[in-house]
């Protein structure tokens, strides 16, 4: 019976073991052991993600796809998604990341974790030039569009119902690129986008008619990187790899790389400041 009794505690002790070990496990363990990280990008979002000439994944949130790669020691896998595919491909185990410009809204959070900020957008009209767009409040004699569940679909349509006219005049798009098409070809007479992908599409001849316009009302988009709520060693992590960008000088150099201009000092006091 002693033997018997000994062998059982043993058995237990063991189990103990591994369901403690299975409990503590993370996500940045997983990838580590896994030798490849499967990030998430939008790629429909210069300068922020797009495919480059060879069809391969580019962009700022491409690279730091790649750097986080290489500091954990892991190779990459890049899978381009909608916006809308952002948190369901974390809930699914699709990805183990995205890195695509998600706005830290706080309804967000209930789904997912943020890591700190690393990047800054302002809101902003795009339309022909001409259309007589002057101030945000022009907008309600246009017709509008956004892409489908992005931050700036939510605060044109929180702002127009606050004015009093409503989504009457509103046209929801699948993707960004969904949006620029509808745009170029008349459908809409003006696209809520970000600042910084407005620049790019007018930098091309096919929106050289075309203007960027004023910005949504008191509102700056501060985004983060996204991973399962529960990982929070891995979400910690993230946030020492953000650090280090921009303490390391990387972040200043792939902004110039991208946007082919310096990073505005205030940008990087705004994501110190928003930690």
């Amino acid at each position: 019976m002693n033997f018997l009794r000994s062998v059982l505690v043993f058995a237990t002790i063991f189990a103990f073991i591994g369901i403690s070990n299975t409990a503590t496990a993370d996500k940045l363990d997983d990838v580590i052991k896994a030798g490849v990280l499967n990030c998430g990008v939008v790629l429909d979002f210069p300068p922020m993600g797009y495919f480059d000439k060879d069809n391969q994944p580019a962009g700022l949130d491409a690279d730091y796809c790649r750097d986080l790669a290489k500091q954990l020691g892991v190779k990459v896998k890049i899978f381009n998604l909608t916006w809308g595919d952002r948190i369901p491909s974390l809930i699914s185990g699709k990805t183990d990341v995205v890195i695509g410009s998600t706005s830290d809204t706080l309804e967000r959070a209930k789904s997912v974790g943020f890591t700190y900020p690393y990047f800054v957008f302002k809101f902003q009209v795009i339309s022909k030039k001409g259309s007589g767009i002057k101030v945000f409040d022009d907008l309600k004699k246009f017709k509008v569009g956004a892409p489908l569940g992005t931050t700036y679909e939510t605060e044109y349509l929180a702002y127009a119902k606050k004015m009093g006219w409503g989504r009457s005049n509103y046209t929801a798009f699948k993707s960004e690129n969904d949006g620029y098409l509808a745009l170029y070809q008349g459908k809409i007479d003006a696209l809520i986008s970000t600042n910084a992908n407005i620049a790019t599409k007018l930098a091309t001849k096919e929106f050289k008619d075309f203007e960027a316009g004023p910005f949504v009302p008191d509102y700056d988009d501060i985004v983060g990187i996204i991973a399962k709520r529960n990982e929070l060693a891995w979400i910690q992590y993230l946030n020492l790899f953000l650090i280090h960008q921009i303490r390391d000088g990387r972040f200043a150099e792939l902004y110039q790389k991208h946007f082919n201009a310096p990073v505005p000092p205030e940008m990087i006091q705004s994501l110190r400041d928003n930690k």
